[in-house]
C-alpha cells in the first residue's frame, strides 16, 4: 500500500469523478456562514423597515386600553395570536432564506452532488485509531487554527463595537418605545455588517484552501496511476473475447439481410459471406451479412430458401470474412476476385430466366487473391516458419 509520502501525482479524472460519485467535494464551511450571515442582513435591511413599523403600531395598540377591552377578554387573546402568528411567518420565511442560501453556496463551491453515500452507515468510521489520527491531519489542525482565529476576531470585533455603543444602547430605556426600537434595529444592522466583513474575509481565504486540500487528499502515487490505467484500458485477452462477441452479434444480426444479396460465398463449412452491388448507389460490392459455423448454415439456408445461388470458393470466403466489414464496400485487393465470381452469377441469373445459355464452370478466383488475406495462409507461413526454426535448430550441422 502506497504511503501518503509516494501520492505526488494529481488526481485523475476518473478518481475525480469517483470522489464525486461518493459524495466528495471541496467545502467552505466559511463560505456557508457567510452565505447565512448576508442573507440575514440583507433580509433585515429589506424586512427591518417594515418590521419594525408592524412592531411600533402592535405596540400602541396592545398597550392601548380602555373599559371596552378590558371587558372583551377575548379580544386580548386575539391579539397576541396575530402578533405570534406574524413572528412564526418572520421565522419561517428568514429559514427559508437562509437555508437556500446555504445550499446555493454549497452548489458554488463543489457543484451539485446527489449521493446517498456521506450518509450511509460506514463502521470503519468507528475505528478509533484512524479517527484518532484524523483529528491530527494537516487540514484538520489547520482547519482548527482557522477557527480559533475567527472566534477571537469575532470576539474582538462585537467588544469593540458594544462597548462604544453600550451607553447608547442603555439610553434607549428612557426613549419612546418607537424610537428605542428603531435605533435598535439600526445597531443590529450595524453590528451584523461588521461580522459579515470578518466572515467575507476569512471565505475569500477558505474556498481555494479547501479546495487545495481537497486535491491534496485525493493525491494519486505511480502505482495507483498505473493500476488505474490497466483497469480503463482493461486485460488484452478480455478485450479480444468481447470484441469478438460483439462481432459475433453484429454478424447475428445481419443474417436478416441475406435474402437482398446477389450471392452467398462459402468455404464450404465454416464460412459464409452474403454479398450484395447495386451498380446505381454502390461504388464497390458490400457484405451484407457474414458468419461462421452454425452462422454459416444458417446463412446457406436462407440464401436457398429466397433462390440466392451459394458458390463455393474457400479462400475468397476466408479473406472476405477475415478483411471485409458489414455494409462497407470490400477491400479493393479483392475487387477482381469478386468481379469474376458476380459476372459469373449474373449469366447464371439471366440463364435462369431464359435470357442466354446456362453459363459454364464455376470460376476460380484464387489466383487473383493476395496469399496475405487468407488467414489459413498466414497460420500455415507461422507454422512453416516455426517448423524450419524447429528442425535448423535440431541439425546445426546443416546450416554449415
Amino acid at each position: 500500500m502506497s504511503s501518503s509520502q509516494d501520492k505526488q501525482l494529481p488526481a485523475t479524472e476518473r478518481k475525480l469523478q469517483k470522489a464525486r460519485s461518493d459524495g466528495q467535494a471541496a467545502r467552505s464551511r466559511d463560505l456557508s456562514h457567510l452565505a447565512i450571515l448576508g442573507v440575514g442582513a440583507l433580509a433585515l435591511l429589506v424586512l427591518a423597515p417594515w418590521f419594525v413599523e408592524y412592531l411600533q403600531r402592535m405596540l400602541r395598540q396592545q398597550l392601548a386600553f380602555d373599559a371596552a377591552t378590558v371587558q372583551a377578554t377575548g379580544q386580548m387573546l386575539t391579539r397576541l395570536q396575530t402578533v405570534a402568528a406574524v413572528g412564526v411567518l418572520a421565522s419561517l420565511a428568514f429559514a427559508l432564506l437562509t437555508g437556500g442560501a446555504v445550499l446555493l453556496s454549497s452548489i458554488g463551491a463543489g457543484g451539485w452532488i446527489l449521493s446517498l453515500k456521506p450518509i450511509t452507515p460506514q463502521f470503519n468510521r468507528l475505528n478509533p485509531l484512524s479517527g484518532f489520527a484524523n483529528l491530527f491531519s494537516k487540514q484538520q489542525l489547520t482547519n482548527v487554527a482557522k477557527m480559533v482565529l475567527l472566534t477571537c476576531i469575532m470576539s474582538f470585533v462585537a467588544w469593540r463595537y458594544m462597548s462604544g455603543s453600550i451607553e447608547k444602547m442603555a439610553a434607549l430605556v428612557l426613549q419612546p418605545s418607537p424610537l428605542s426600537i428603531t435605533h435598535a434595529g439600526q445597531w443590529i444592522v450595524s453590528g451584523m455588517a461588521l461580522l459579515l466583513l470578518v466572515v467575507f474575509v476569512f471565505a475569500v481565504v477558505d474556498v481555494p484552501l479547501q479546495a487545495f486540500f481537497f486535491k491534496q487528499r485525493l493525491k494519486m502515487s505511480h502505482e495507483e496511476v498505473k493500476q488505474e490505467h490497466k483497469e480503463s484500458d482493461g486485460n488484452p485477452q478480455l478485450k479480444s473475447r468481447q470484441r469478438q462477441r460483439a462481432r459475433e452479434i453484429a454478424d447475428g444480426a445481419s443474417i436478416g439481410a441475406v435474402p437482398k444479396a446477389d450471392f452467398v460465398v462459402m468455404n464450404p463449412t465454416h464460412y459464409a459471406v452474403a454479398l450484395k452491388y447495386d451498380e446505381a448507389s454502390m461504388g464497390a460490392p458490400e457484405v451484407i451479412s457474414k458468419g461462421t459455423d452454425l452462422l454459416a448454415f444458417k446463412i446457406r439456408e436462407l440464401a436457398q430458401q429466397h433462390g440466392v445461388p451459394v458458390l463455393q470458393s474457400p479462400m475468397l470466403a476466408r479473406a472476405l470474412y477475415a478483411h471485409a466489414e458489414l455494409e462497407q464496400p470490400i477491400p479493393a485487393q479483392l475487387f477482381t476476385a469478386v468481379a469474376q465470381v458476380l459476372a459469373y452469377v449474373y449469366r447464371l441469373k439471366a440463364a435462369l430466366r431464359g435470357e442466354g445459355a446456362m453459363p459454364g464452370e464455376q470460376p476460380v478466383p484464387d489466383a487473383h487473391i493476395p496469399p496475405e488475406l487468407d488467414p489459413h495462409h498466414k497460420n500455415a507461413t507461422a507454422g512453416a516458419t516455426h517448423d524450419a526454426a524447429v528442425v535448423g535448430a535440431a541439425n546445426p550441422v546443416a546450416k554449415v
